[in-house]
């Protein structure tokens, strides 16, 4: 990789065994803590104070690494709003034997600037150097209104669901129960998982989430499960230094060759605990793909909802699995997405959706010039 750029920081780690699952690949875990350290240390060097992690965008994982590669995290930030900025990153691996680099993933996150005492935080404006970061700072405006959007969005898709969406037979073969999928642990938030304010690092509790979410996956396949992409997320709240982190996992639904795995995540202090009363920090919703011990892919079998939870659980996979479409539509550069989509009863909320924001976006570019208006048009005679 090239040399940082001002206003960029720059991570690169040797994967060693630790960092690595059985098969020797880099942790899924491992590589989101990394991703969010480096993404928090960009934010910090251009707020110049702390700052905590407030949401994730969708992360695709494009490629694999192993043991004895080189990963290269590069952070920025390519837009400061009022106290909060959004941090783009760039994940690389590099096999330093075969002189290669292959692209993992890019990434964007936001994060929150953290007052000192009474002071209010005003941030200041991104440089713009180059033309490709004046592109991602006029992008970063659209992703902003995507995530604010967000959540009307999924309860309208929800609100509008109905069984013609996927039909689930009562009779069909190879259905099974997402009950054996369930997986719960729990783990104490000690000093080495926090930062200088005691606050637990939100890539730590990436990490955490992913690990309850594979296990949840390959119960489900029994076979190797690795970790495709993330769903947008973000927190609801903070934790600190002795907090027990409670996570839940199962499988809410399965596309074929993927799975939608969702976790949970509650904290307790001392006295939430013994009362049983926790704080939702956190959910997140992570998408893994299986190979068989022949590295081929694997079919995940259907799921049956039974319980009005399931339900519940089975369209929610659903409706994000077209939010993601959606955005892919409107934000991705790459050139396998098709220009067009046509249109069927499962994705025309996702399409209506993506012909709005390309209006809006339409409408607000300069150059414009109205050629015929209604008031001009004559009257029926």
């Amino acid at each position: 990789m090239e040399p940082p750029a001002p206003g960029e920081v720059l991570m690169s780690q040797a994967i060693q065994p630790a960092h690595a699952d059985p098969r020797g690949e880099l942790s899924a875990g491992q590589l989101l803590k990394w991703i969010d350290t480096t993404a928090c240390l960009a934010a910090e060097k251009h707020a110049g104070v702390s700052c905590v992690t407030a949401s994730m965008d969708d992360i695709q994982f494009e490629e694999t690494a192993r043991v004895g590669q080189v990963i290269s995290i590069k952070a920025k930030v390519t837009r400061a709003f009022s106290t909060s900025m959004e941090i783009s990153v760039k994940v690389i691996v590099q096999d330093t034997f075969a002189g290669t680099e292959k692209l993992v993933s890019v990434a964007f996150s936001t994060f929150i600037a953290k007052p000192v005492g009474n002071e209010r935080i005003h941030l200041k404006p991104v440089s713009l150097l180059t033309e490709q970061d004046r592109v991602e700072h006029s992008l970063a405006s659209e992703r902003r209104k995507i995530r604010l959007q967000h959540e009307e969005t999924f309860k309208n898709l929800m609100k509008e669901r109905s069984k013609s969406d996927d039909a689930i037979g009562d009779g069909e073969e190879g259905t099974v129960s997402t009950k054996s999928t369930s997986v719960q642990s729990i783990e104490l938030v000690l000093p080495p998982h926090a930062n200088h304010h005691g606050n637990t690092f939100g890539g730590q509790i990436m990490a955490w989430m992913e690990t309850v979410a594979n296990i949840s996956a390959s119960r489900l396949c029994q076979a190797h499960p690795f970790l495709k992409s993330v769903d947008m997320f973000k927190f609801r709240g903070p934790s600190t230094v002795g907090d027990r982190l409670v996570f839940s996992a199962i499988v809410n639904n399965t596309f074929e060759t993927c799975v939608e795995v969702g976790v949970r995540v509650e904290a307790f202090d001392c006295q939430e605990w013994a009362k049983d009363q926790g704080r939702h920090i956190n959910s997140a919703f992570l998408i893994y793909g299986a190979v068989d011990d022949k590295q081929e892919l694997v079919t995940f079998p259907r799921i049956k909802p039974v319980s009005k939870d399931d339900f519940r659980r089975y369209y929610g996979a659903l409706a994000r699995k077209r939010i993601r479409l959606g955005r892919k539509y409107i934000i991705s550069h790459k050139k396998e997405v098709p220009l067009r989509v046509h249109w069927n009863i499962n994705n025309q909320v996702s399409l209506s959706d993506g012909n709005v924001e390309a209006l809006q976006k339409l409408a607000a570019k300069s150059g414009w010039e109205i050629t015929s208006a209604s008031e001009k048009v004559l009257p029926d005679h």
